[in-house]
C-alpha cells in the first residue's frame, strides 16, 4: 500500500469519525442561553457553520453563496440566512455577536457597537497553528468548545511533513500574484514536500509575476489560481521544458480552518500526478 493510500484512507476515518460527531452534536436539543452570531467573513462563516448550532447562526456573509470567493460548499451556505455586510442589516437582526475580519471598516465596526453590538475580529492565520487558535477561540465565544476540539483534532489529523522532494512549486495567485513565505499556503507547500519558487526569486508576498517570467523561468510545477489573460494563454499548455500545471482553486487557501485538510488533498493529489507523468 502506497504513502497516499494510506495518508486517504487515515483521512476518510477522520472525516467520517468527525461528520459523526457533528451530527450528534446538531441532533443534542440546545440551550436557549448560547450566543448568537452574524458573520460578516466567509473564513468565519466556515468555522462557524462546523461549530455552531444552527440556531445560532442569524446570518452569514454574501460571500459564501459565490462559488469564486467561498471557503465552504455553496450548498450548505445557503442553508443559513446571509447578509450584504451593511451595518444596518446587521443591526436589524440583534445578534448577540458579530463575526469580522481585522480589516472590517472602522465606520461600519463604529455603527455596530454604537448599536450595542458586540463585534469580535478575526485576522488571517498564517499557520496551521494559529488557525487552531483561532477555531478555539471560536468555539469558546459560541459555548461549542467540545465542537469545536472535534474540528481542530481532525485538521490536526493531518500526517505530518511528507518525505522527499517533489520539486520547486510557484503559486500563481489571482491577478498573477504569488504568496509569501510567512504564509498559511506556504507552509501547505513545503508540507507535501514542494519547495516555494516565489521565495527562491526573492519574491514576497503578492508580487507580480509575468507570463514572460513563467515562460522564460519554469518552476517544476505551476500552481494557477487566478484566471487573468497570462494565466490563461495557450503557451501554459505547452509546458515549457518540464513544467507540470495544475489548477489550485482560492478557496484551498484564502482561508484555515476546514479549508487545510482539503488544500493539503490537492497538493497530494497533484504530486501524484507529477509521479504519474515522469
Amino acid at each position: 500500500m502506497g504513502v497516499s493510500t494510506i495518508i486517504r484512507a487515515a483521512w476518510g476515518l477522520c472525516a467520517c469519525a468527525a461528520l459523526a460527531a457533528c451530527g450528534d452534536a446538531r441532533d443534542t436539543p440546545q440551550t436557549t442561553d448560547l450566543p448568537t452570531f452574524v458573520s460578516l467573513n466567509p473564513c468565519l462563516d466556515a468555522i462557524l457553520a462546523e461549530i455552531a448550532a444552527p440556531e445560532q447562526i442569524l446570518a452569514l456573509s454574501h460571500y459564501s453563496r459565490d462559488p469564486s470567493a467561498t471557503s465552504m460548499a455553496t450548498s450548505v451556505a445557503r442553508q443559513f440566512a446571509m447578509t450584504g455586510g451593511t451595518a444596518e442589516e446587521v443591526i436589524a437582526l440583534q445578534p448577540d455577536m458579530v463575526l469580522a475580519s481585522s480589516f472590517i471598516a472602522p465606520a461600519t465596526k463604529a455603527a455596530l457597537e454604537r448599536a450595542g453590538l458586540t463585534v469580535e475580529t478575526f485576522g488571517s492565520p498564517a499557520s496551521v497553528e494559529e488557525s487552531l487558535e483561532q477555531i478555539a477561540d471560536l468555539a469558546a465565544l459560541a459555548g461549542r468548545e467540545e465542537v469545536g476540539t472535534r474540528l481542530a483534532d481532525r485538521i490536526a489529523a493531518t500526517p505530518q511533513q511528507l518525505q522527499g522532494s517533489a520539486g520547486s512549486a510557484l503559486l500563481w495567485q489571482p491577478g498573477q500574484i504569488v504568496a509569501g513565505e510567512a504564509s498559511l499556503v506556504a507552509q501547505h507547500l513545503r508540507w507535501a514536500g514542494f519547495e516555494n519558487e516565489a521565495a527562491s526569486r526573492g519574491l514576497g508576498q503578492a508580487d507580480y509575476v509575468s507570463l514572460e517570467t513563467v515562460i522564460a523561468d519554469p518552476p517544476q510545477l505551476l500552481l494557477i489560481a487566478g484566471d487573468s489573460a497570462g494565466q490563461e494563454h495557450p503557451l501554459l499548455a505547452a509546458a515549457p521544458g518540464s513544467m507540470h500545471v495544475a489548477r489550485f482553486e482560492p478557496r484551498l487557501f484564502y482561508c484555515g480552518g476546514p479549508s487545510i485538510p482539503a488544500a493539503r488533498q490537492r497538493l497530494l493529489d497533484i504530486r501524484e500526478e507529477m509521479r504519474a507523468t515522469q
